[in-house]
């Protein structure tokens, strides 16, 4: 069963899920909103610099998580969903996902977003299968820190064959979806990697090595 792989942030959704869940904190006042804020512009700076070290931003993003009861975060996540998420959902995105299940592809997202942040956005894309940044829990509760290897550049690699050995899967007809030259690890192993509404690095080399470059956003 060929496998469709797609990357998240800014390409299956209109926007960043990670930086906006800090917005949304920030405007809440479930963060200090000053600090917050731009230490949240710094890191998202730095990702599209390709010079984030993941877990500086790790230790950032998640520490929220470690201060709030699970009740908390589960009704802000509701709520972040509905107001920052689903707006940025693109009905282009959700049209290709269809056109993947309708040929029978296994669906994937690979992301180095933080599972409590996307496990619901998978479930509304109707994407079963779901690679994230693991937050570490225990006794039911967040600790702030990362479980594993976060799924960031060459960590998308490593978790993603991970994931195929306990699957029984290969690359054999895989494609990826991505717009970020970060995801180029990933992108060179796939059979079709694919550039969708890219950043300027990753549209130059695609365009170079002959990629298909895809807008969602018309």
């Amino acid at each position: 069963m060929p496998l469709a792989i797609f990357d998240l942030d800014n390409t299956l959704l209109d926007g960043d899920s990670d930086y906006l869940w800090g917005v949304f904190l920030a405007e809440r006042g479930i963060v200090e909103a000053d600090h917050y804020e731009r230490e949240n512009e710094r890191f998202y700076r730095e990702y599209k610099d390709g010079r984030l070290d993941i877990h500086e931003f790790l230790r950032f993003s998640l520490s929220p998580l470690a201060r709030h009861s699970p009740g908390e975060l589960a009704a802000w996540r509701a709520e972040f969903l509905a107001t920052k998420i689903e707006p940025i959902v693109l009905p282009r995105a959700v049209a290709l996902v269809e056109r993947h299940r309708a040929a029978g592809d296994a669906l994937l997202i690979i992301t180095a977003t933080n599972r409590f942040v996307t496990a619901p956005i998978a479930a509304r894309f109707g994407i079963p299968h779901l690679i994230a940044t693991e937050p570490e829990e225990r006794d039911g509760c967040y600790t702030g820190e990362v479980e594993g290897v976060p799924s960031f550049r060459e960590g998308k690699v490593l978790r993603l064959e991970q994931w195929l050995d306990a699957h029984g899967q290969s690359l054999e007809g895989s494609s990826f979806y991505s717009d970020s030259h970060n995801d180029l690890p990933l992108l060179e192993r796939v059979e079709r990697p694919v550039a969708v509404d890219p950043d300027e690095t990753l549209r130059r080399l695609a365009l170079a090595r002959g990629w298909p470059v895809l807008s969602l956003r018309g």
